[in-house]
């Protein structure tokens, strides 16, 4: 079993030799595997650059296909970003901006707008359209865009009623049931199970796996041997490399790289299209983003920023990395023309990635987009909007926007200052202006939802 790895990977190599097209006999579209981590930082990944966190299946991925070092997710928390993938649409425009059920803070100065509780069942997902298509499809693991946490099979905005035949769902495990005699508390390895069953049982036509993993979501816990393997390891006493942390990443890699095997050894790897991100960031107290700034539920890059890597063998360029700015909501259009299936009747939020990852031509789209107008415990308590341009990124400050509590905007030139330490608002007040006006517009093209001022606020005098 150790081995089959390697086969795999030897499997979806760069010299795979691509059949030419039979007119007569149209080729069947690619099975498409999303493997999404639950909080995982762009720095806990082994190609980024970490020696503490040990992703080596996670690395070859990779490596053997195109990285992006400028990926974000479409929203600093869970929900959101998976509402993003699996319709194509800013959460902005879904009125689905926060965690599901979320919280009202009513005791904070901005009122919170009232958001969509659960994808609803009129937006036509990426997994109903592959269906139609021809695809089996399968969710193993979090969904998170039902109305609550209580999972009913077929109930509505569950993920059967969302275009999913086969369906595992888990959620994180209580801190009861993280016990350090026993692994795996977050299920990596049974959702790996059934994922590899469901590829199996549906080999003879095209698929659709998509393995959410609830690693590497609080409560932390792994395995205590396996845990002590990183405290003893160099580095451990950095604030971004957290013992816990690194054996259950580990513990996903393994399972990455069992997931991968059975897919070489299905003889199905020369036509899957294998994919590898995050939701979010991870919690800026609990483990630091270096070299990026916040976490989880805050707008800076270290709260969006995350792990991007595609593998298509025939397709995508072995040991390439892009520095184009790639959003959750891409990867929808992506995967629909990989698949052969048109998204004409959706709005341009996001962009197919297919013909980049082919031959490197730049994505061509003016910026994208961020708008979070929550507060949240593990952030900085700031609900901010924001925008990415080129090599520039404004954030919008809600509080200092209405009411004049901190400033309104930073400006950011991520290319010199990727860490966001030296705000440029007031040393370039004509380019802050300008990309704030662009926010401004997305925001009311996509009818996103504004906080406004409680009544209490609007008669205290600002601080």
């Amino acid at each position: 079993m150790k081995r089959l790895p390697v086969l795999f990977f030897a499997m979806f190599g760069s010299s795979l030799v691509v059949r030419a097209a039979d007119p007569t006999n149209p080729p069947r579209p690619p099975n498409i595997v999303v493997i999404l981590a639950d909080d995982m930082g762009w720095n806990q990944v082994g190609y980024h650059g970490s020696a503490y966190y040990e992703t080596p299946n996670i690395d070859r991925l990779a490596r053997s296909g195109v990285r992006f070092s400028d990926a974000y997710a479409a929203a600093p928390i869970c929900s959101p970003t998976r509402a993003a993938l699996m319709t194509g649409k800013y959460p902005a425009r879904l009125h689905l901006t926060d965690y599901i059920p979320g919280r009202p803070w009513e005791e904070k100065p901005l009122v919170t707008p009232k958001m969509q509780q659960g994808l609803p069942l009129a937006e036509r997902t990426l997994s109903e359209r592959l269906k139609e298509r021809g695809y089996a499809t399968g969710l193993f693991g979090k969904w998170h865009l039902a109305a609550d946490y209580n999972y009913q099979p077929h109930r509505p905005m569950d993920p059967e009623s969302q275009g999913f035949d086969t369906v595992f769902h888990t959620r994180k495990p209580e801190q009861a049931d993280v016990d350090p005699i026993k692994p795996d508390a977050h299920n990596a390895v049974e959702i790996t199970d059934r994922a590899i069953a469901f590829i199996h049982a549906n080999r003879a036509r095209p698929f659709f796996c998509y393995v959410a993993h609830n690693v590497v979501h609080t409560p932390l816990g792994e395995e205590a041997v396996l845990v002590e393997k990183y405290r003893r390891k160099p580095g451990a006493n950095q604030p971004e490399n957290i013992p816990v942390m690194a054996a259950m990443i580990e513990r996903m890699d393994q399972e990455v790289g069992r997931l991968l095997a059975a897919l070489g050894a299905a003889v199905l790897a020369e036509n899957t299209l294998v994919v590898f991100t995050s939701d979010n960031g991870n919690i800026g107290p609990q483990q630091a983003q270096t070299p990026f700034h916040g976490g989880k539920a805050t707008l800076w890059e270290g709260g969006i920023r995350v792990p991007l890597a595609l593998h298509w063998p025939g397709v995508t360029r072995a040991g390439t990395t892009s520095a184009e700015p790639a959003i959750t909501h891409d990867l929808f259009f992506t995967l629909l023309a990989a698949a052969g299936v048109t998204a004409a009747d959706l709005p341009p939020d996001g962009v197919s990635l297919l013909n980049h990852l082919r031959t490197g031509v730049p994505l061509v789209r003016e910026a994208i987009y961020w708008h979070y107008p929550h507060y949240h415990h593990l952030g900085d308590l700031r609900p901010a909007s924001a925008i990415r341009a080129g090599r520039y990124k404004l954030l919008e400050w809600q509080e200092g926007a209405l009411l004049a509590r901190g400033p309104a905007v930073s400006l950011f030139d991520l290319t010199a200052d990727p860490g966001e330490k030296n705000d440029l608002a007031t040393a370039q007040p004509a380019l802050a202006s300008e990309l704030r006006e662009k926010l401004r517009r997305w925001r009311t093209s996509v009818g996103a939802q504004e906080m406004t001022v409680r009544a209490a606020a609007a008669s205290a005098p600002s601080r």
